[in-house]
Order: structure tokens, then C-alpha cells, then sequence
């Protein structure tokens, strides 16, 4: 395990030789993956380069990006901590804070106004065209755990079915499931630069205003839709709020967007539950979360409660 005293002392060095200058203070960020450290003017981000190789991604991608999209690359590279060699990003620090998956506090005028922005940056990245490193980048393999067409979401809920030894998933969510995947589009397209992770915790914004979209680790080519649903699905009590402006602005149906968010959701329930299903020990708490999302999927029929 990394230690948190020398990670931190890697921070201020690697800020340090970025700015050219001591980079004062510099506070940890709450992270499920990486030791990320904020400064007044910079943002290091350092994990183990051992089986992490999705920071590598994020670095090829961030100097071709759309200007003002995300934060600005300063420097990349490796790192030994100790025993350990470690793969930093180096970034400058962008003005705002994050809403928060869910919008948590968030009133309904200022989420309206902060969905419409995002929805505008998205649309910029949907009409990039990245050069070609970068469409390289976008194009090598990731196991992303999104839809990618109806004969392998079926195929996932089979094998659930048979990893699930001890009936964990209650007959009525895996009967909903495979209904889900029976009329889930034959092919998922892969036609534009995704983030594919642009959840509300991803974001930053400012005075009302959205400034950044950080995290590109799991970016790819991948169908607009593969965003629309995190953008609707962690936005807490304003998800109508979120799914009406995003099919305001896309001149998407609402039933066909949230038929679309419905299918994108049972994959990376699926997908994730056979990773818990496989490493029980490791992985006991993801399992528990994911029941209850497909509980709420099924039965609470979450993307069609408000459908008009």
C-alpha cells in the first residue's frame, strides 16, 4: 500500500517542478481510486502505475481535448514512492466545485442552468475529432461494462444467472432484466468521443456556471447517449429536470431517452454484479449497492416514474 506521507510529499515535489515554484498548501481530495491532491493553483493526481493503466488514457487524451473542456495538462509521468512506482498527472487547478453526485443542495433553477452548459460541452466533445494519438487512445480496448449491443447484454444476464450460486438476485429483477435485454437496440453505435463517466461528481462549476469536466479515464468512442445517462442518473431530485433539458437540446424523444438511459443502466448493473458475483470477498459492498440499484431499476421502475 502506498504511503499516504510519502504520497503527499511526491505531490508538493511534482507540483513544485511543474509551476516552477512551491505550490503552498496542498490538501487531500476524497477519491475511490487515486491519491489526488489540491493545491491553491494545481491538482496532482498519483496512483499505483502497477494495474492502473487508465490514468495513462486520461494523460494521452487531455493535451488534444477541446480548449476550456477540462482542466489543463501541466506534466505526466512516473514516479518511485518507496517500494512503489507510481503514475502522476499534474494538472492546473480549475476555478469551482463539484455539485456532488446526486445535486445535493443543488435548487432547481441552478440545476436547469448547469444542465444546459454540460449538455453544451458534451456536445463539443460528441463533435470533436480527436487527432491521431488520440484517436488511438479511443479506440484501443476497455471493458467499460456499457452497452454494447443486445446479444451481449443477454449474454450477461445469463451468465449472472449462473454465477449467482446462492439466488442472491431475486427472481423478479433477473425476469426484468432479461425483458430489459430482449428489447434492448440490437447494436450500440461507437461513433463519437464519449467521457462516459460524466457523472455530477466529474464536473466543476462556478457562480452557476459550469468550468470544467475532469476524470477522462474511461473516455472512448461510444454513442452520445453513454453521457446523457450520467448526467440524468446522478442528479438526484432533478433528474426530470436534467432528462428534460437534455432532450430539449438533442431534439430527442424523452421516451426514447429514457428507454436508452434504461438499457445503459441494466449493463453496468449486470456488468458490475458479475464482477461482485466473482470476487465476493473483495467485492461484498458493490454487491449490495447494486441489488438495491437493480431494485430500483426493476421494481421502481426509476427512468419511468414521471414519464408523461
Amino acid at each position: 500500500m502506498i504511503d499516504l506521507r510519502q504520497a503527499h510529499d511526491a505531490a508538493r515535489a511534482i507540483a513544485a517542478a511543474a509551476l516552477g515554484h512551491d505550490p503552498g498548501s496542498m490538501a487531500i481530495a476524497e477519491s475511490s481510486s487515486h491519491h489526488v491532491y489540491v493545491g491553491p493553483d494545481v491538482v496532482v493526481k498519483i496512483i499505483d502505475a502497477v494495474g492502473h493503466s487508465r490514468l495513462n488514457r486520461e494523460i494521452a487524451l487531455a493535451p488534444h481535448l477541446p480548449n476550456g473542456l477540462t482542466a489543463p495538462l501541466l506534466s505526466s509521468g512516473h514516479h518511485r514512492l518507496g517500494r512503489f512506482d507510481v503514475r502522476y498527472a499534474c494538472y492546473s487547478r480549475v476555478p469551482g466545485m463539484s455539485p456532488g453526485i446526486g445535486m445535493q443542495g443543488v435548487d432547481g433553477v441552478t440545476a436547469r442552468s448547469l444542465a444546459e452548459e454540460a449538455v453544451q460541452q458534451l456536445d463539443r466533445l460528441h463533435h470533436w475529432t480527436p487527432p491521431g494519438n488520440a484517436d488511438r487512445t479511443l479506440k484501443e480496448p476497455l471493458d467499460h461494462g456499457g452497452f454494447t449491443g443486445r446479444a451481449a447484454l443477454v449474454a450477461e444476464v445469463e451468465e449472472l444467472v449462473a454465477l449467482d450460486q446462492d439466488g442472491s438476485v431475486p427472481r423478479h429483477l433477473l425476469d426484468g432484466l432479461a425483458a430489459i435485454a430482449e428489447h434492448a437496440p440490437l447494436h450500440a453505435r461507437a461513433v463519437v468521443p464519449v467521457h462516459a463517466d460524466c457523472h455530477w461528481g466529474n464536473w466543476l462549476a462556478c457562480d452557476g456556471h459550469v468550468t470544467a469536466l475532469l476524470d477522462f479515464e474511461w473516455a472512448r468512442y461510444g454513442d452520445p447517449v453513454d453521457d446523457w445517462f450520467f448526467l440524468a442518473r446522478f442528479s438526484g431530485p432533478h433528474m426530470e429536470t436534467v432528462l428534460d433539458t437534455i432532450a430539449r437540446a438533442t431534439a430527442t424523444s424523452e421516451e426514447a431517452l429514457r428507454a436508452a438511459c434504461e438499457v445503459c443502466e441494466a449493463s453496468y448493473l449486470v456488468s458490475d454484479l458479475r464482477v461482485a458475483f466473482q470476487q465476493p470477498d473483495t467485492f461484498s459492498r458493490l454487491a449490495a449497492d447494486r441489488l438495491r440499484g437493480l431494485e430500483e431499476l426493476i421494481v421502481g421502475r426509476h427512468w419511468w416514474r414521471h414519464a408523461r
